[in-house]
């Protein structure tokens, strides 16, 4: 693609993981070597203001520029989201509707799920070649097509066949224009409506259902989970326990990374988290789901 003035980005965020964006986007500006500006649509599930103050204020504002998106008003109206009786947030089905609160006229955006940390300049991912495909992404470090839970159970009903590769929903390189064009949106929902007893990752299996054969493998270093311990990934990702618990139990080098960038942040007092604030928000998510609310400030 033509080289591009600006990359743009899409997290979703609570509050509770705000430190976990803070260190994320330090990462992307300290491994950020050429010229693009960077510019971030910060999907805000109900992130305080008082958190809100400090993102802005670890960022560097000659290079990044923060877009708020209040969560609610990143969902199409009538719009009625996927429920299911897993801990995780009603925000994971919000990257189905980036192509609706994004510019007009924004072509392609790279989403990271906030658990993450980039060690590579993201310019070398932005300007990749995605052919004919809708989007980029890496194949699951763990799960398959076929696996003991996730994957895609009924794989046969979409044309896939076992050895099908699915990836891992937490990165992906987007073409806006084909993903609206192949109205994405509508038949991952359509597709988890459909197939509620298949779907354990809920909006990954969607997505997998769907784009399975649209999607084109990346260099597997750009979402390398924590337990890994790849000696030069591109990018880790903290799937499972997160390095702000107190019960972290993945890579120590790799938490000892995430807190070199977190400590140039305005989280600079950051204490390890219990397991009691951990089980809260688990339950919290529950609750949510239960009511199927979008939060309101």
């Amino acid at each position: 693609m033509n080289q591009s003035a600006t990359i743009t980005i899409v997290c979703v965020c609570d509050n509770h993981y705000a430190m976990l964006l803070a260190a994320l986007i330090k990462s992307i500006e300290a491994n950020h070597h050429t010229p693009e500006k960077l510019e971030f649509y910060i999907v805000d599930d109900n992130i305080s203001k008082k958190n809100r103050l400090k993102l802005s204020a670890s960022i560097n504002a000659d290079t990044t520029t923060i877009h708020w998106k209040p969560m609610r008003d990143c969902i199409p109206k009538g719009t009625v989201l996927p429920t299911d009786k897993s801990s995780s947030p009603l925000n994971i089905y919000v990257r189905l509707f980036i192509p609706f609160f994004v510019s007009p006229g924004t072509e392609r955006v790279i989403f990271l799920d906030v658990d993450m940390i980039m060690l590579e300049d993201i310019s070398k991912l932005w300007y990749t070649d995605l052919q004919t495909n809708i989007v980029g992404a890496v194949q699951d470090q763990f799960i398959q097509i076929v696996s003991r839970w996730g994957g895609i159970s009924n794989y046969e009903q979409f044309g896939y066949t076992k050895d099908s590769k699915y990836f891992n929903a937490g990165l992906m390189l987007m073409d806006i224009k084909k993903w609206q064009a192949n109205d994405i949106s509508n038949k991952v929902l359509k597709c988890l409506a459909e197939n509620k007893e298949h779907a354990q990752f809920q909006d990954q299996y969607g997505l997998n259902a769907i784009l399975g054969h649209h999607w084109l493998e990346l260099d597997p270093l750009w979402n390398r989970f924590a337990y890994s311990e790849d000696k030069n990934p591109y990018l880790i990702h903290f799937t499972g326990r997160k390095p702000i618990y107190e019960t972290y139990n993945f890579s120590e080098d790799y938490r000892e990374i995430f807190l070199s960038y977190l400590r140039q942040t305005a989280w600079t007092t950051y204490k390890p988290i219990g397991e009691t604030r951990r089980y809260l928000k688990k339950f919290t998510n529950i609750l949510q789901k239960a009511r199927n609310l979008i939060p309101r400030k």
